[in-house]
């Protein structure tokens, strides 16, 4: 079982013609998706637009909805979740800033699209596992030019996405 945040409108974005109809359909995936993984799923919404004056939950199933209060970003509400938890979670979020903040609260984040190809996908890897087969036999033609550290190593953030991707 995995503990997963999701930044919910970096997961669907937000050009879409009836919003709420496109983060319902989410929710439900999200549902159907955790139930059959076992997973506790946190989505994240903003609010801050045009929200409530207070922060509001909701569950369905193992998917809790949360929905920042106005005035306040999703963003505010994911380093909250971080910074007080208990849990090992897997950040889902394009945005460099909570990608940046989870790996420093020692959290895995992967992006949205690594997310969705691991919902979506019909049995194949995802695209990390095949570049990057997590076995010493690996091809040094993927390697940066100039990596600190053992160059036969995956980092430290690569090995703990690699796993968080597993875990999926």
């Amino acid at each position: 079982m995995a503990y997963i945040l999701i930044d919910g409108y970096n997961l669907i974005g937000i050009a879409h013609k009836n919003l709420e109809k496109a983060r319902n359909e989410l929710i439900q995936r999200l549902f159907n998706y955790s139930n059959a993984k076992g997973h506790d799923i946190t989505l994240v919404f903003d609010g801050w637009k045009s929200g409530q004056k207070d922060e509001t939950r909701s569950k369905v199933g193992p998917v809790t909805v949360i929905y920042s209060r106005l005035g306040e970003k999703a963003d505010f509400v994911i380093k909250k979740i971080l910074s007080s938890a208990t849990k090992p979670w897997i950040v889902v979020s394009s945005d460099r800033e909570i990608s940046d903040f989870a790996e420093r609260k020692d959290f895995a984040a992967i992006t949205a699209s690594e997310f969705e190809d691991r919902i979506y996908s019909t049995g194949r890897q995802s695209k990390i596992e095949e570049i990057f087969a997590y076995d010493k036999d690996y091809d040094m033609d993927l390697m940066p030019y100039r990596q600190k550290g053992n160059a036969k190593k995956l980092s430290r953030k690569d090995r703990k996405n690699i796993e968080a991707l597993k875990k999926l």
